[in-house]
């Protein structure tokens, strides 16, 4: 993966182990970026060439997705694409959600407990089990109010996956839908929606995409999106045939996009949408497999090695939980972005003084491998802890 590694400037000078929170940007997505800009500021290039991005963007995700174009549309983030799924769902008071919050990230949280004060459905919150999802739990909370089950693919902390095709072979023998938060997933693990049997996910561009903020998709299977009537509308999430989306007048007909299409919302982000298209043709290039083999051996080797020198990794020696993201402390202990053992916070100083990026979420350090990293990135971290370990 030299070659990979050497399109990251970013790698120069640290060690960059922060993925979750947001990747590092290639130089042909950052060439992308500066291309549109400079468009923009010469005033050439138009709409059509605009969207045309757009929709090789969408076309390339839905392809790593294992999804069709129309399949998915195109939002701004995570969070808008589970909002607006959720809050198109025909919600009747007494309808349930089945959900995890000590595992999932806030805002596929504050949502469900949003539409419990609007809409008055019952939030049943299922708590994990040594920082993973108990699919036994999740299903035995399931009864025939639940509308939804909603887990993350790769939980934000401590970075455990999730057995999403048990979640939804239970789920859909009791009649009800899943929604994914794969924010941490698509673009470092293979996320194929037929193979999770998933009918809705939500992902955005700033992490293991490797693209900039401001960009995401959702995925909905045809038959469900084909099923809702959207919460939100647009000219783009509308089917007008050869009328001008611009000049377009309604007379009362609400024509709907075919599938998720219906859920886009104009104007789109053409700067975010022009470099996410450059990053998906560069893992496309890449292939999401060969990517997940190296992201998921390195946290091995990193697991690994922390395990020898005594450190709590969250979950104990790699297997099939671990994806690409290292968890070091015990998981719940702190708050968002905290850490309540004092051990621990002078090991996360050890290490950034060490050039180490790395997060804290929810009680653990967090480090999370990209598609740039390497087994020198690892070493270095492995050695750090060491001494850190031997100073104390």
């Amino acid at each position: 993966m030299n070659e990979i590694r050497a399109l990251f400037p970013g790698v120069q000078g640290q060690v960059y182990l922060d993925v979750a929170l947001r990747g590092l940007v290639p130089t042909p997505v950052a060439e992308a970026a500066q291309a549109h800009l400079r468009e923009r500021v010469m005033g050439s290039g138009d709409k059509a060439d605009f969207q045309g991005h757009v929709e090789r963007a969408r076309s390339r995700l839905a392809s790593l997705l294992g999804a069709s174009a129309d399949e998915v549309a195109v939002t701004k983030n995570v969070s808008e694409g589970l909002n607006l799924f959720a809050s198109s769902l025909p919600w009747e008071r007494g309808d349930n959600v089945v959900i995890c919050p000590e595992v999932e990230h806030p805002n596929n949280v504050f949502l469900w407990y949003n539409l419990r004060a609007t809409r008055g459905i019952e939030v049943r919150a299922v708590p994990p089990t040594g920082g993973t999802i108990d699919v036994g739990s999740i299903l035995e909370a399931i009864d025939r109010r639940t509308r939804v089950v909603t887990v993350p693919h790769v939980s934000f902390s401590p970075g455990f996956r999730t057995d999403v095709r048990a979640v939804s072979d239970g789920a859909r023998a009791r009649g009800a839908l899943v929604l994914v938060d794969a924010a941490q997933s698509v673009g470092a693990i293979r996320t194929d929606v037929e193979d999770l049997g998933v009918d809705a996910l939500a992902v955005a561009t700033q992490k293991a995409l490797l693209s900039l903020y401001g960009l995401g998709f959702l995925y909905v299977r045809r038959e469900v999106a084909e099923a809702l009537r959207p919460s939100h509308v647009a000219r783009y999430g509308m089917d007008l045939g050869t009328e001008s989306g611009e000049t377009a007048r309604s007379d009362g007909a609400l024509p709907y996009a075919a599938g998720a299409r219906r859920f886009d919302l104009g104007n789109f982000n053409y700067l975010g949408a022009r470099a996410a298209a450059t990053a998906l043709d560069l893992l496309h290039e890449i292939g999401i497999g060969r990517v997940e083999e190296h992201v998921r051996g390195l946290a091995a080797r990193l697991a690994e090695g922390l395990l020898r020198l005594g450190l709590p990794v969250v979950g104990g020696p790699p297997g099939q939980h671990l994806a690409h993201i290292v968890a070091v402390g015990r998981a719940g202990e702190g708050h968002h972005d905290t850490v309540d053992d004092p051990a621990l916070a002078d090991l996360y100083r050890h290490l950034t003084d060490g050039g180490v990026r790395l997060s804290v979420r929810k009680g653990v350090l967090r480090m999370s491998i990209g598609v740039y990293n390497d087994a020198s990135d690892v070493d270095h971290v492995v050695e750090l802890a060491r001494q850190w370990v031997s100073s104390r």
